[in-house]
């Protein structure tokens, strides 16, 4: 993966689920947070509900193909986090793709434009 690094500390995984914002379908939720570096950091977390490690595993191989494959039009510096829900074992690579080409490069983009990650400064009294 050329602009990205997975991600592996705990504290990362839950600042995106605390402070970020997220996009979510029937078999994937994804969490997203700017990290202020210049490339993504991926995570990836699959249940046991899913299945045994072979399932999850599984799962895990097709979102990093997904994601590669849409790596170029993804926006720079962010913590994206994808989150496996309950029919993820039975879709295919190019599901998640149309998930991340539709969904989720037109949600972070909005989000940025917005200003949804700007700090906001404290009033002080």
């Amino acid at each position: 993966m050329l602009f990205t690094v997975m991600m592996k500390d705990n504290k990362a995984f839950q600042r995106c689920y605390r402070m970020g914002r997220y996009t979510v379908c029937n078999y994937m939720c994804a969490y997203y947070y700017p990290n202020g570096t210049p490339y993504n950091r991926l995570g990836i977390t699959v249940t046991k509900k899913q299945g045994g490690a072979v399932v999850r595993n599984r799962i895990k191989r097709i979102v990093r193909a997904a994601y590669r494959l849409n790596e170029q039009k993804l926006p720079i510096g962010y913590d994206i986090v994808f989150v496996g829900r309950n029919d993820i074992a039975d879709k295919k690579s190019y599901d998640i793709e149309k998930f991340i080409n539709n969904r989720l490069i037109a949600d972070i983009n909005k989000a940025a434009e917005k200003g949804a990650f700007d700090r906001k400064k404290k009033k002080v009294k």
